[in-house]
């Protein structure tokens, strides 16, 4: 098994190009995969379609999952998640905006695991992704070690 990896599901190219900045300025020593809709999310963590040959046993140690995505959001996904046995305990951050907090609140009885709001300021947003990795690391799941 090599590097650990992080999951990051997210549509929009700005957002997209900000997290993986941050991550990087933060030190993730983590292979980072990207899907850009839920579908795609779904068919990298089932390994469907293009991820057909990748090794079912290595599930990501964190996926960073934007709730608003084309194909299928990221309730859905999480949903699916959820329900099958290979992701059940995959730990779910999910990446909302400000309208969208009270879907992501109601996501936490679905097995959501955390949510962060992403705020317009980057300096903000590095902050709050620096708080999740922190958090992760210190509860012992560690998919964001430093």
């Amino acid at each position: 098994m090599g590097m650990p990896t992080l999951l990051v599901v997210e549509d929009n190219p700005d957002h997209l190009e900000l997290t993986l900045t941050i991550l990087e300025e933060n030190g993730a020593s983590h292979h980072i995969v990207v899907a850009r809709d839920g579908q795609e999310a779904l068919d990298y963590l089932f390994c469907q379609g293009p991820y057909s040959d990748r090794n079912p046993d290595e599930q990501p140690e964190l996926v960073l999952l934007d709730l608003g995505l084309p194909k299928l959001n990221g309730l859905q996904v999480l949903q699916s998640m959820r329900e099958d046995p290979r992701t059940f305990f995959v730990p779910v951050v999910m990446l909302t905006s400000a309208s969208e907090q009270s879907e992501a609140i109601l996501a936490l009885k679905g097995g959501l695991n955390s949510y962060v709001s992403k705020p317009l300021d980057f300096r903000d947003f590095e902050a709050r992704l620096e708080e999740v990795r922190e958090y992760w690391r210190l509860s012992g799941l560690a998919p964001l070690s430093a």
